[in-house]
């Protein structure tokens, strides 16, 4: 799946002809890949293809300061958004009841980390080899559906890729400053970068 259509971004450059579909699909793959590799996330679940599908991460059951995924002895840190937990089995085998946890930071999106409830009776445990023990399912990505402001920033961004070809004022040609200093062309248009700002993934 895409963070947006060829027939949206047809209607967004006002190209009615379809001679070009199959390169502005390739323009809002390369937007997209772009995206995800600027903001260090995704922006829909991934699964198998695209799929609605659960699917599993591994985790280490030990302290971070240890090399682990652990923030503290209830606290599982997360290295993928997830959008929508499905399970969670302990490092020893044993599942642990989504009521049991609460997904961090409340009340918003996306989830980094899963804490286990201090009244559950549960904790992060493993059995033989500690690494990559534990495994949680779920639907990892920024949220469920694609953000409002990343579909226009894909949209601006494909426009711009697919522009290139006919080398306009809007190409990634390297241009000369004020002062004679060579400036390199920007990947990303300044004003798809402000889009994508506050959606950087910090950790």
């Amino acid at each position: 799946m895409a963070y947006t259509t060829t027939a949206a971004l047809k209607a967004y450059l006002g190209i009615t002809s379809s001679s070009d579909d199959s390169l502005l699909s390739d323009a809002i793959n390369r937007a997209q890949a772009m995206i995800d590799r600027h903001c260090h996330r995704h922006f829909e679940p991934e699964a198998d293809h695209g799929s609605a599908a659960s699917h599993v991460h591994y985790f280490t059951p030990m302290l971070e300061r240890f090399g682990g995924d652990l923030l503290d002895d209830y606290t599982l840190n997360l290295s993928h958004d997830l959008a929508e937990l499905t399970s969670i089995t302990n490092g020893d085998g044993t599942p642990i009841p989504n009521n049991q946890v609460v997904l961090l930071p409340l009340n918003v999106v996306p989830t980094n980390a899963i804490r286990i409830k201090s009244s559950s009776g549960y904790f992060w445990t493993y059995n033989g080899s500690v690494e990559a023990s534990v495994q949680v399912a779920g639907k990892w990505s920024y949220s469920l559906d694609v953000p409002d402001d990343i579909v226009a920033a894909t949209l601006r961004l494909a426009g711009y890729l697919y522009r290139q070809r006919e080398g306009t004022p809007d190409s990634d040609r390297a241009i000369m400053s004020a002062d004679g200093v060579m400036l390199a062309a920007q990947r990303i248009p300044a004003d798809v970068r402000e889009m994508l700002r506050p959606f950087i993934r910090r950790s």
